[in-house]
């Protein structure tokens, strides 16, 4: 599974990148506004080191806008993943940058039948939000394996991006499903890490070793 960072926070991705952690970057406005920076500039930025696909997320919400701001965000580097909206609109904007060869990120995906026809018009990616389905007592996880069994079905290539994750464990049950990708921000990805009885094994050893009065260096 494809691990993407869900951030626009650039020192952020650096550290995960340099671990080999990041094969791609997902952002959207809210993250923008949270980096207090120029989507264009730090966009750019990111692309600048990171190689794997970048998402970059338009902000019209009619077909014709969301077409030319998907262009002007194109420009940036090859490796941008336009980012629309689920809508009927951004289907025909995601029908048209498709064919012109760039990538498409269909966001905000909540239900099997939107990923479907995300498919149908052409998505790079499909990115189904598992935690805001779990906000309203829906099973998140219930989505990605939908959309896994429709997509083997019928051999659509869209690949499924599990975003919203908010736990280690819709981590390994998106990669149990066979998801594609998962975005997830930095503190999710570092949670992966953590264990209670890593920090117990290590307090142990570190005790018994403080009591053979050695040293390494």
């Amino acid at each position: 599974m494809k691990f993407f960072v869900d951030t626009a926070d650039v020192e952020a991705i650096r550290e995960l990148h340099d671990l080999g952690m990041v094969d791609g970057v997902t952002t959207n406005p809210s993250l923008i506004l949270k980096s207090g920076r120029d989507i264009l500039e730090v966009t750019r930025e990111i692309c600048s080191f990171v190689s794997g696909p970048v998402s970059a997320e338009v902000v019209g919400l009619k077909a014709d806008e969301m077409i030319a701001e998907g262009r002007k965000l194109a420009e940036i580097a090859p490796n941008i993943a336009v980012k629309v909206p689920l809508t009927w609109d951004g289907l025909k904007a995601c029908k048209i940058l498709s064919d012109e060869g760039k990538m498409v990120n269909v966001t905000l995906c909540f239900s099997a039948n939107q990923a479907l026809i995300a498919a149908k018009a052409g998505a790079t990616f499909i990115s189904p939000f598992i935690g805001r389905l779990d906000d309203i007592n829906l099973d998140g996880l219930e989505l990605i394996s939908d959309i896994r069994q429709i997509y083997d079905n019928y051999g659509f290539e869209t690949q499924i991006l599990a975003a919203s994750i908010r736990t280690a464990n819709h981590v390994t049950q998106c990669a149990l499903i066979g998801a594609d990708v998962m975005t997830a921000p930095p503190s999710v990805i570092k949670a992966l890490a953590a264990h209670v009885l890593t920090d117990k094994g290590i307090d142990q050893f570190m005790k018994d070793w403080a009591k053979t009065g050695q040293k390494i260096l």
